[in-house]
């Protein structure tokens, strides 16, 4: 393929669709292409401030930051006219939105660029059409699809949500997956405090924390010592502290900041994913390459991570199903070290970041030929 000039548009530079982002774009820039950035200025922090920087160097098309709001608003339309000119003045070849905002901005800014890509990671998705924020954010999905040459899904389960609440892409659609790099096939020591489970993310509902910590008061009041540690950041993280207390799980739950989930898989035995919804979680791909032993829900696209062995997955929102799971995992740790062997083979064959890089490349190419046809 001959070099592209290509532009990535996201709103926050955080969680897995700015590790995707972020792969994506190293991926490319190592394989002679010319990339940029557009990002929200308002989010991140130091260590998000310092992967920029360290990145910034190898951007042709440069980095730029202005300020973007999650919600709807009148500062949608200076966002909007920043992307306006940042594409005016880079020219890209392929303009790839990232996310609701993300892509709806890279959509409407673009003018006469060969092609434009969207990737929701999530996003719209999550919002039914029986609510009126769900169908506002879903009409103005459908409404985007005629300014859209190309959609990447990184699991068939949102190519398939895509179509059941937005509707068929006109233009081409493909899945490709999330991946991981070499060194995230090494494994992690465990600390010698290591908890008998983790959690890893952001401290939310819709990632089922409040099941964890059910599963966890069934667990102790059934006799067992179960002990876990809670890793992330996020607005609810008040509530779930409320409840470990008041299921007097006070010793038993510890709560730490965000940290990055190789240090923070010290800090656990088994990693449990309880999400109530998912994408492709990166935390599942990042563990199963560490070899970690994990428990996860049978949500979004974790059963095309697991593969033949989905089965083992747990009905979300279900504390009885999870504590049941997690003791089965403790009661037979030799099966447990198997079935995680076997997930990391699977990942190694199958998810990985030059598989990822490669797909969407593959995938521009069909999108630029189909446009010059």
């Amino acid at each position: 393929m001959a070099p592209l000039s290509i532009l990535h548009v996201l709103r926050a530079p955080v969680g897995g669709l700015f590790r995707h982002v972020l792969d994506l774009a190293r991926g490319q820039v190592a394989r002679g292409h010319r990339v940029g950035l557009v990002m929200d200025a308002d989010s991140g922090g130091p260590a998000t401030d310092a992967v920029l920087a360290e990145l910034a160097p190898s951007l042709a098309l440069g980095l730029s930051r202005q300020s973007m709001r999650r919600a709807p608003g009148v500062a949608d339309l200076a966002a909007l006219l920043h992307v306006r000119r940042r594409i005016a003045a880079t020219r890209p070849d392929v303009v790839h939105g990232h996310g609701a905002k993300g892509g709806a901005y890279a959509r409407l800014g673009s003018g006469a660029v060969a092609i434009r890509v969207y990737t929701p990671h999530g996003g719209s998705l999550h919002y039914d059409r029986s609510t009126l924020a769900g169908r506002v954010y879903l009409g103005v999905e459908r409404r985007l699809l005629l300014r859209t040459d190309l959609i990447t899904f990184e699991s068939a389960y949102s190519d398939g949500v895509f179509r059941a609440k937005v509707g068929v892409p006109p233009g081409l659609s493909r899945v490709v997956h999330n991946g991981v790099t070499a060194g995230e096939f090494d494994s992690v020591a465990l600390a010698v405090d290591a908890a008998d489970l983790l959690f890893i993310g952001e401290l939310r509902h819709l990632k089922g924390v409040d099941v964890l910590i059910d599963a966890v008061a069934r667990l102790r009041g059934g006799g067992r010592t179960v002990t876990a540690t809670i890793v992330g950041a996020g607005a609810e993280r008040g509530v779930f502290e409320r409840q470990a207390a008041l299921l007097g799980l006070n010793e038993a739950v510890r709560f730490f900041g965000a940290i990055p989930a190789r240090q923070a898989f010290a800090k656990g035995r088994i990693l449990v994913v309880p999400s109530r919804a998912e994408a492709l979680p990166y935390v599942v791909l990042e563990a199963a390459a560490a070899g970690k032993p994990l428990i996860a829900t049978r949500v979004g696209g974790v059963g095309e991570i697991f593969g033949p062995a989905a089965d083992r997955l747990v009905p979300p929102a279900d504390a009885a199903a999870l504590a049941d799971a997690i003791a089965a995992a403790l009661d037979r740790p030799d099966d447990t070290g198997r079935q995680a062997a076997a997930l990391r083979q699977r990942v190694a064959a199958d998810f990985t970041v030059d598989g990822m890089v490669e797909g969407v490349l593959g995938a521009y190419a069909e999108a630029l030929a189909a446009r010059a046809g």
